[in-house]
């Protein structure tokens, strides 16, 4: 008797045999296709940054941190970072580096610039160099010990308390509108944008491009690498010719 499905009879193509699934079922998929079905593969947890286990044991209690993860929902705590539950990858929100024993800001902390929340407290830092948060752009509370001060200043910042040994700095300010001139006033054809605690960077408006902005247009890629290919090429002729005839030469 012919297959059902149209297949010529041919068992496995086309459908399953009427025998088939009136006497043992369909389990995880049609039987004689040959190809199980399996469930979609779970997605991965992104692990977390290496800047999270600098320090041992999870955020400290009482650090702007902890308090921080913990008033606000749809967060949890993984190392000495708070993250943002469910997205891919987590974001993190907080880095608690309090009581590390810290001298100077580890080369790591780059992994946290989209931190919220620092506490930088209980450590023997030497002055902050400039531009050490540079990127730092959502950051909001930085708690720092109180022989430093706020990087760049207390007019980078809406607020600056201090409280025992610690200083907070609260609410970073956009100092590209700030109402003094800017240290490095951004060229023409070019707009401010913050780049951290009192930091900037220039943004060339389209269609500019190139130093100072100067440049109008896109970019000319295929002249550029067409330019750069010749002159390689160039190099590696007379490279090739000065070297055979040096192998001739007695």
């Amino acid at each position: 008797m012919p297959g059902v499905g149209g297949a010529g009879g041919v068992p496995g193509v086309g459908g399953a045999r009427s025998g088939d699934a009136r006497g043992r079922g369909c389990r995880g998929g049609v039987r004689g296709s040959g190809v199980p079905v399996r469930e979609p593969p779970v997605p991965q947890r992104a692990p977390p940054p290496q800047v999270c286990g600098l320090c041992p044991g999870p955020l400290r209690n009482g650090s702007v941190v902890a308090r921080y993860c913990a008033s606000r929902a749809g967060t949890e705590s993984e190392g000495r970072c708070c993250r943002e539950r469910g997205a891919r990858p987590e974001r993190l929100l907080g880095l608690d580096l309090s009581n590390c024993s810290l001298r100077s800001l580890p080369p790591g902390l780059a992994e946290a610039t989209a931190a919220v929340v620092l506490d930088l407290t209980e450590n023997p830092l030497a002055a902050l160099p400039d531009g050490s948060f540079l990127g730092f752009t959502h950051l909001q509370r930085l708690a720092v010990p109180l022989a430093l001060e706020c990087p760049g200043g207390s007019s980078a910042w809406e607020e600056v308390t201090t409280h025992g040994s610690s200083r907070l700095c609260q609410g970073q300010r956009n100092p590209c509108n700030s109402s003094g001139e800017l240290a490095w006033p951004c060229p023409e054809n070019a707009a401010c944008a913050p780049d951290g605690p009192g930091l900037i960077q220039c943004l060339c408006d389209g269609p500019f491009h190139g130093y100072k902005c100067l440049r109008e247009g896109a970019f000319p890629v295929l002249p550029f690498c067409g330019i750069l290919g010749a002159v390689t090429l160039a190099l590696a002729l007379l490279l090739w010719g000065t070297q055979r005839q040096k192998a001739k030469t007695p």
